[in-house]
């Protein structure tokens, strides 16, 4: 295996230190517009290569996969990006992977991922894979989702992705964990519920608050409606009643999100600004500080999970939590990542891995509940972070 990484942000180095570990590849090319970035994160392993790139070029991507013999291609840049990057894997021939889909379109009915699922029949007429979400959430969260429906229920009624935390950055009243430009466009569209009955429907930003009791120390956070690709994945491939994603944002922060919109500074398009143009959000972005920096000044756990609720293989009621926890203080020792940004590394290199081996196989456009959450589960343990079901 052969892979292409594109971006050596905070979850793109955190990818490469995870897979510096495994042997599973022969080579892992870090590309970034930042080349000196890309090279610190390339000077881990002899088996990496630094370069220079463009993700919003789809053919520099796809020339960079021919130079190399690329087999595999990581996507790890904002969503942004994720078309052109897309794109380029597939005029290369190579398999694809990322961990947040295409964007929505508020409006116009399109949807996280519809861009990408659009091409489906081409990949998979081609003899390739794209396998999207496959980050934590979306992507562990997902497998939890399969794993829950083939080996703990025999009816589900609702799945609901649970996600929240108690991170404390040291010097900094408001510091997010992960990109703030991400985090902004998944938090003030309009989130995304699924139904059996009514299919996908959405509601207003953040809600329906709920307070959801979370295990490892963090305790109960306050949980809002939040648009992500969990909802347009599962119900393609698990069968259940209903489908929903709840952030535990916390009051403070869904305060500072309603502020940034309210003045604007949640828009994408350029406003003119002396003698320059600028986007709002990347003005946001720009001025709070790097989550991937922000490890050595943050302090404990954040926990990924899904809960459902049905009737067990018997038939009787069960509700449960399966879910991931990761301590700052333990990642930041053995990775020197950050808690946020190494959980959602972890997954993709997994799933290379288990694509490496054939255990994990398939053609066209797929998330990952199309696969056997059993080996997914069961390596993930063998990296040395376990997974836990709480029941309800």
């Amino acid at each position: 295996m052969r892979v292409l990484t594109v971006g050596a942000g905070g979850v793109g180095s955190a990818a490469a230190a995870i897979a510096a570990r495994r042997d599973f590849f022969d080579l892992l090319v870090i590309a970034d517009h930042d080349l000196a970035r890309a090279s610190r994160a390339a000077a881990l392993d002899a088996r990496f290569r630094a370069a220079r790139i463009d993700a919003s070029d789809a053919e520099a991507i796809a020339a960079l996969c021919r130079e190399h013999g690329i087999t595999h291609v990581l996507n790890a840049v904002d969503p942004r990006f994720v078309m052109p990057v897309f794109e380029g894997a597939r005029r290369a021939g190579a398999d694809y992977l990322d961990m947040a889909m295409s964007l929505s379109h508020a409006g116009t009915g399109v949807k996280l991922g519809d861009e990408q699922f659009a091409q489906a029949q081409a990949w998979a007429d081609e003899g390739r894979l794209a396998l999207v979400g496959m980050g934590v959430e979306p992507g562990l969260s997902d497998v939890f989702a399969r794993y829950a429906a083939d080996h703990l229920f025999s009816r589900i009624d609702e799945i609901g992705i649970r996600d929240g935390a108690n991170l404390v950055v040291d010097g900094h009243d408001f510091a997010p964990s992960f990109s703030i430009w991400t985090t902004i466009e998944e938090c003030l569209n309009p989130p995304v519920v699924w139904e059996r009955d009514r299919g996908w429907y959405t509601l207003p930003p953040f809600s329906e608050p709920e307070i959801f009791d979370f295990p490892g120390g963090i305790g109960p956070v306050e949980c809002v409606h939040v648009e992500h690709e969990e909802v347009l994945l599962i119900p393609r491939w698990v069968d259940a009643a209903k489908v929903t994603f709840k952030f535990g944002l916390g009051r403070e922060f869904i305060e500072v999100l309603q502020t940034l919109h309210k003045l604007g500074l949640d828009r994408t398009t350029p406003v003119r600004v002396g003698g320059t143009t600028v986007s709002p959000r990347d003005v946001v972005a720009a001025v709070l500080p790097d989550p991937a920096t922000l490890g050595d000044r943050m302090t404990g756990v954040t926990c990924a999970g899904t809960w459902v609720k049905g009737l067990d293989k018997s038939g009787a009621p069960r509700e449960v939590y399966l879910h991931h926890l990761v301590d700052n203080e333990w990642s930041m020792r053995e990775y020197g990542s950050q808690a946020v940004v190494w959980q959602t590394a972890v997954n993709p290199v997994v799933a290379l891995e288990l694509l490496a081996a054939g255990t994990w196989s398939g053609k066209g456009v797929l998330g990952p509940e199309a696969f056997d959450a059993v080996p997914f589960l069961d390596k993930l343990t063998d990296y040395g972070s376990p997974w836990a079901i709480r029941e309800q």
